[in-house]
């Protein structure tokens, strides 16, 4: 008996694939505590409440700022844009004005030779010789008209029974005339012009007299 015993003391341990003593086998997570030992990694540190307060605070100041800038920039175009456009109309209304000056002084020159046209005109021709004069008078006339109404000059010439404008229309006498109503124009004497929507002279007329 004592052999035998003798023979198990002597014959070596086995060990399983997985199984040995402490120091062999499973290593150091024997028990599946590696994690748990005083070696293991430091967890992640919580950002500084008072740091990102303060990122936040600078980026909202931040934007504010654009917002500011940006309304102030759309503010100053708006300013730039509405100058630009006055600027436009000044220039253009000024160009009209210069071009309305320009044609009033030519017209103050013209008028006396259409008015003495039109005293031509009004005369009767004794022969055939003051008829030919009187018809190259009214061609010249006609044509200066055209050239005038082609800068804008209108000529103001009420026929009898028209109402009388005291805006374009300048009574000199009071004349009577068949089928004309009392306080309507009667004759034009002198025909008037216009430039544009402005009197440059006004026409002078005869008015019927209102009845008694």
């Amino acid at each position: 008996m004592f052999a035998r015993k003798q023979h198990n003391e002597d014959k070596p341990h086995q060990h399983g694939p997985h199984g040995g003593h402490g120091g062999h086998g499973g290593g150091c997570c024997g028990g599946g505590s590696c994690g748990s030992g005083g070696g293991g990694a430091e967890p992640l540190a919580e950002g500084d409440p008072d740091a990102t307060a303060d990122l936040i605070d600078q980026i909202t100041s931040e934007r504010d700022e654009a917002i500011v800038n940006w309304k102030q920039a759309a503010a100053d175009y708006q300013r730039a844009l509405a100058d630009y456009q006055n600027f436009q109309r000044r220039a253009a209304n000024n160009e009209t004005e210069a071009h309305r000056q320009g044609v009033t002084s030519v017209l103050g020159s013209i008028l006396p030779v259409l008015d003495h046209f039109d005293l031509a005109l009004s005369q009767k021709p004794t022969d055939d010789a003051g008829t030919k004069i009187l018809e190259g008078v009214q061609v010249i006339r006609a044509e200066l008209i055209r050239a005038l109404e082609n800068h804008g000059v209108k000529l103001i010439h009420p026929r009898p029974n028209d109402e009388f404008d005291p805006n374009r229309h300048s009574a000199i006498a009071q004349i009577a005339a068949e089928g004309v109503e009392p306080g309507r124009v009667s004759t034009t004497m002198q025909p008037g012009y216009m430039l544009g929507d402005r009197v440059i002279r006004s026409a002078k007329v005869g008015v019927a007299p209102k009845a008694e």
